[in-house]
C-alpha cells in the first residue's frame, strides 16, 4: 500500500526542520503501536539524508557501534575510537551541530529505559549545555504511550518539558480511509467502508495488511483477520501486556467488560468482581486506552458516567478476539466467525455512530459535538451537534438502514433534553437522520 495522508504532519516535520536551521529542535513524536509514525518520519524526510538510530533491546555498546556506522555512513565523517556510551555519541552530534545542521531521528525512545535509563539525564546536561548554538533537529518517537508520557510529561524526570514540540499521530481519518477503498476495491461498498473503520479504526498498519493481502471487502477482512496465521489474533495482548506490565489480567477482564456493553462502573465491577476505582483512572489517564464520557452538560463530574474504548481495534478485539480465545486455541476459526457475522449489526452501529462523529469534527462547523442521555435511561440522542457562534445546534439519530430512523421519535428525545438541560434557549434547532446511506 502506497502513503497516503498525513499532509498536516508530513508540512509540520518539514517546518521544523527548516527551523532547526535557526534554533535546536527537540521534537516527541507518539501515538499507538502500528499507527504509522516511523513511516511518517521517514515521509517527510525522504527528501534529505538524515540520522537514524533505532533503540533496540541489546547491549548499549552494542547500539553505539550500530549508530557510529551511521554516522560514518550518513554524514561520511570518521569517529576516532569506539563508544560504549550512548551518551558520547549524543554529545559529538550536539557539538558537530553548531557548526553543521543535522536531522536526527531516535525510534522507540522510551526502550532506553531497559538499556540505560541514566540516558535521560545526560541528555538533559547535554542538550541545555549545547542547544543555545546547536542547530540540530532531534526527533524522539516512542510506542508505549504511558512510558513516553512519563518522560517528558513528569516534573520527576529529567527531559521534561524539554520538548520543543510533542506530536501524536493519530489514525487515518474516514475520509483517508474512503480514498484508500476508492484506490483499491473502487466499487467498494458503505458495508466494506464501515467494516474497514470498525475492524482497524484508522490504524495504519492494520490498514496496510488489509489493503496488501487484497482483504478490501467486508467478507475477505474477515476471513484475513480471524485465520490461523493472522497478526490479529495476537495483537491486542502483545501491544498492551507490554503498557499494563504485570496487572494485565485485571485490565484485561475491565476491557473485555467494556466492550461487551458494560460501561457503567458498577456493571464493570459486578463482572470483575472487585473494586476497580484506580484501574478505571489508569487506564484513563495514564495508559489513554478508555475514555470516561457524560452526557452533554452534565453538571456533576461523577453521575452518568459510561467508559468506552475509544480505539477501535481494541473494542473488536476484546469483544471478539479476547472473549473467544478458547474456540480460537482449538482452530475453531470458523465459529469465531459466524459469532462475529450474528453480532456484527450490533457491533458495527456503535462503529457507525464514531464514524459520523468523526466525519462531523472533520467538518470543523460545530463548537461542541457529543451525545446525551438522561439518568433513568429512557432517552438517549446518539449525536447533538452545536455551533454557539451563530447559536445553531442539530440532533442526530444514527441508523444503520435510513428507514430505521423515526425524526418524530428524535424531536421527543430532543425535548426531553431541552427540559433536562436548559441549554439552546434562542437556538435555531434541526433534527437529521444518519445511516449507511450517507457515509
Amino acid at each position: 500500500m502506497r502513503f497516503f495522508d498525513r499532509t498536516e504532519e508530513t508540512a509540520s516535520l518539514r517546518e521544523i526542520r527548516e527551523m532547526a536551521r535557526s534554533n535546536a529542535q527537540f521534537t516527541v513524536v507518539t501515538g499507538r503501536r502500528r499507527i504509522g509514525k516511523t513511516s511518517l518520519v521517514w515521509k517527510a524526510y525522504e527528501d534529505e539524508p538524515f540520522l537514524y538510530f533505532f533503540v533496540a533491546r541489546k547491549a548499549e555498546g552494542e547500539l553505539c557501534e550500530d549508530y557510529q556506522f551511521e554516522i560514518e555512513n550518513k554524514l561520511g565523517i570518521p569517529i576516532m575510537g569506539k563508544a560504549e556510551r550512548f551518551t558520547e555519541i549524543f554529545e559529538y552530534l550536539m557539538k558537530f551541530s553548531t557548526e553543521h545542521p543535522i536531522t536526527l531521528f531516535i525510534d522507540e525512545f522510551q526502550e532506553f529505559f531497559r538499556v540505560n535509563k541514566s540516558v535521560y539525564s545526560d541528555m538533559q546536561r547535554i542538550w541545555d549545555l549545547y542547544s543555545p548554538k546547536a542547530h540540530i533537529n532531534l526527533i524522539v518517537c516512542g510506542s508505549i504511550y504511558s512510558m513516553m508520557t512519563k518522560i517528558f510529561k513528569d516534573k520527576k524526570e529529567p527531559l521534561y518539558n524539554r520538548q520543543t514540540r510533542f506530536m501524536t499521530v493519530r489514525p487515518f481519518t474516514p475520509a483517508a480511509l474512503k480514498e484508500i477503498l476508492s484506490e483499491y476495491n473502487p466499487d467498494y461498498t458503505a458495508e466494506d467502508l464501515l467494516a474497514l473503520y470498525s475492524f482497524t479504526g484508522g490504524v495504519a498498519k492494520y490498514v496496510q495488511l488489509l489493503v496488501d493481502a487484497g482483504a478490501v471487502t467486508k467478507t475477505k477482512m474477515l476471513n484475513q483477520i480471524i485465520k490461523s496465521d493472522s497478526i490479529f489474533l495476537g495483537e491486542g495482548k502483545a501491544i498492551l501486556i507490554e503498557e499494563f506490565g504485570k496487572d494485565y489480567g485485571i485490565y484485561f477482564s475491565i476491557l473485555s467488560a467494556i466492550a461487551r456493553g458494560k460501561t457503567s462502573r458498577s456493571e464493570i465491577e459486578n463482572v470483575v468482581g472487585k473494586e476497580i476505582g484506580g484501574y478505571l483512572t489508569k487506564l484513563e489517564k495514564e495508559y489513554e486506552v478508555i475514555t470516561k464520557k457524560q452526557p452533554l452538560f452534565e453538571r456533576s463530574s461523577t453521575k452518568n458516567v459510561r467508559y468506552t474504548i475509544e480505539d477501535n481495534f481494541f473494542t473488536f478485539w476484546f469483544r471478539f478476539i479476547y472473549k473467544y480465545n478458547y474456540m480460537l486455541e482449538i482452530e475453531n476459526y470458523e465459529s469465531v466467525k459466524a459469532i462475529i457475522s450474528r453480532d456484527y449489526e450490533t457491533f458495527s452501529g456503535l462503529m457507525l455512530e464514531r464514524y459520523f462523529k468523526r466525519v462531523l469534527i472533520e467538518k470543523h462547523e460545530y463548537t461542541r459535538i457529543g451525545g446525551w442521555w438522561d439518568r433513568k435511561g429512557e432517552n438517549e440522542i446518539d449525536l447533538i451537534a452545536e455551533n454557539e457562534l451563530n447559536s445553531e445546534a442539530t440532533f442526530f439519530e444514527v441508523k444503520r438502514k435510513a428507514g430505521n430512523i423515526d425524526i418524530k421519535i428524535l424531536e421527543a428525545k430532543a425535548v426531553a433534553f431541552l427540559r433536562a438541560t436548559g441549554e439552546f434557549k434562542k437556538y435555531s434547532l434541526s433534527y437529521k437522520g444518519l445511516s449507511m446511506d450517507d457515509m
